[in-house]
């Protein structure tokens, strides 16, 4: 299992729209193209409007650099830099607590 959290800053309103709608298409993308993304989940941060935060798992390294190259993934992180102020990954190692 591979994971990671990642922190996007955006700019201003008209970027956060830009990239809630890429966001939109590239989950239609991963729900279509990627049996092994286990866990894709896109939140807003409280009191921080211009923030989100993805949660993503996979089944493997291999499964993350497939998902990064389905194009709807593609066609957000080409324009990430366009929108953001700042953009923060963390690699996760393995979890514990409760899961699933």
């Amino acid at each position: 299992m591979f994971a990671i959290a990642v922190r996007f800053d955006l700019k201003d309103e008209d970027a956060a729209r830009a990239f809630d709608s890429l966001v939109t298409e590239m989950l239609d993308g991963i729900k279509e193209l990627e049996p092994e993304t286990l866990v894709y989940a896109v939140h807003m941060v409280e009191d921080a409007p211009l923030s989100r935060v993805f949660y993503e798992v996979y089944a493997s390294r291999e499964a993350h650099t497939h998902h990064e190259a389905n194009p709807s993934t593609h066609r957000l992180l080409s324009q990430v830099d366009a929108l953001t102020t700042s953009t923060r990954v963390e690699f996760l190692g393995a979890p514990t607590g409760k899961l699933f």
